[in-house]
Order: structure tokens, then sequence, then C-alpha cells
């Protein structure tokens, strides 16, 4: 039993035109590299202070956030002074090392603060963070 469409290859056509599968995977690249540029990595805006002396960090970290409306977020949840002060009490039995990134309207003393907190209850690798000039 043969089928017409085949018959037609076999005849008329001797190779296959690949310039509909050329537009079908152009159109898809396109559709691809559009749609990834609406995907938007969710985050608390943060404008770190700049410094000249500042090295990069790799470690992996603990991270306080501390906005330019003086709000605490440990690892992205945003928490009060005796909840820090718990965690941190965690971080320091796992001997873990602490980021702080301060907006650079947030106030020092709040940073201060919270540096101080967490040296008291004996973590002992402090970091913050800035932006390279």
């Amino acid at each position: 039993m043969r089928f017409k469409g085949r018959m037609e290859l076999e005849h008329g056509l001797k190779q296959i035109d690949i310039a509909p599968l050329i537009d079908i995977v152009f159109q898809l690249l396109i559709f691809f590299m559009l749609t990834s540029s609406f995907v938007i990595q969710p985050g608390i805006r943060v404008d770190l202070p700049r410094a000249v002396t500042s090295e990069a960090v790799k470690l992996e970290n603990i991270e306080i956030l501390v906005t330019g409306e003086n709000v605490t977020y440990f690892n992205g949840k945003v928490v009060t002074s005796q909840e820090l002060k718990a965690l941190l009490k965690q971080v320091a039995k796992r001997e873990q090392t602490i980021l702080i990134k301060a907006d650079r309207r947030a106030s020092l003393g709040r940073v201060v603060e919270i540096w101080d907190t967490a040296r008291d209850l004996g973590v002992s690798q402090i970091n913050i963070a800035t932006n390279q000039e």
C-alpha cells in the first residue's frame, strides 16, 4: 500500500524543503528571548554605599538587609530586633559568616546595633556589603 504523499516525495521532490523548519525555530528563538527578559528576580531594592577598599567575599553568608526605612530582613524575611537576636544566637552556634547589606540611607545606628548584637552573641565573622568604585 503506497500513500500519495510518499509517492510525491519519491517521484517529484528529491529533497525536503527546510525553510519552514528554519522559520519555526527562528520564531521560537525570538519568543524565548523576549519572554526571558520579562522574568524579574524578586528582591528588595538596596542602594549600597561605595568603597574603594572593598574586597569580594565568596563564602556562604547569612544576609541581614537594612533598607532605607530601617526595616531589617534576615535572609529575605522581615524580622524584629528580638527575632533577629534569636536568629543571631543560632548563627553564632553554627559559626557562620554574616553579610550586612545596608542601604546608604539606612541609619548608621541601626547597622551598628546589629553589628554589636552579633559580636556580643559570639559571631566572629561579620562583613558589610559595598559597591566598588
